[in-house]
């Protein structure tokens, strides 16, 4: 699917763009919604980056992963909103094709710790997702799914995923936010199907 884009970018055009998804501000920091965002920041550790301030409205590092360009993206525009930086990344970066976006998002579907690597599809009532399909016309890109787990009890979806995780269930999540940056790796480096294969069959 390809992305019509605004205006054209000079240069060479980013193989990857890597959307982590989460909210702005310290006191959302290593909530359960920003498991994304983490991850972002996790790739950027460890190809040298470090995220900056950016017109786009977002946090941006552009690093090399072997010889290819890959830009890592925390939006700014809190998490129901991210599709506007999606969009403004997108042009900036001189991407039309919309399975070179991959997008890391906590996913309550899942247990806490497992990883799905998805392209397209339904959208699952995720706010952010939406407002993504919605500023580029199309759900076709890559979803990067960490599970975060169903609220407990009567507890309400939102405050599930503004609250960090106990220290058990951030262990989970820590090795899965490992393994969701291996999956944008292998995404690069093999494509969203090989890397849907790999990482789907995990237990």
């Amino acid at each position: 699917m390809a992305f019509r884009r605004a205006n054209e970018r000079r240069g060479t055009p980013a193989d990857l763009v890597v959307l982590g998804l989460g909210n702005p501000g310290a006191e959302y920091a290593h909530t359960r919604h920003n498991v994304g965002a983490d991850v972002v920041e996790l790739l950027a550790d460890r190809h040298g980056g470090r995220l900056k301030a950016t017109k786009e409205r977002a946090l941006v590092a552009e690093v090399r992963v072997g010889p290819a360009r890959v830009v890592l993206a925390f939006p700014q525009t809190f998490y129901n909103e991210a599709g506007s930086a999606a969009r403004l990344l997108l042009e900036r970066h001189g991407v039309d094709d919309l399975h070179r976006l991959v997008v890391v998002h906590d996913e309550m579907d899942l247990p806490p710790g497992k990883l799905k690597v998805k392209v397209g599809g339904g959208l699952a009532g995720n706010n952010g997702l939406k407002s993504i399909k919605a500023h580029l016309k199309s759900d076709d890109f890559v979803r990067v799914r960490v599970g975060i787990g169903k609220p407990p009890g009567r507890q309400e979806g939102v405050d599930h995923v503004l609250r960090r995780p106990g220290k058990a269930e951030r262990a989970e999540l820590d090795v899965a936010m490992q393994e969701a940056a291996d999956a944008v790796e292998a995404i690069l480096a093999e494509g969203a199907v090989a890397a849907q294969t790999r990482f789907n069959q995990r237990g």
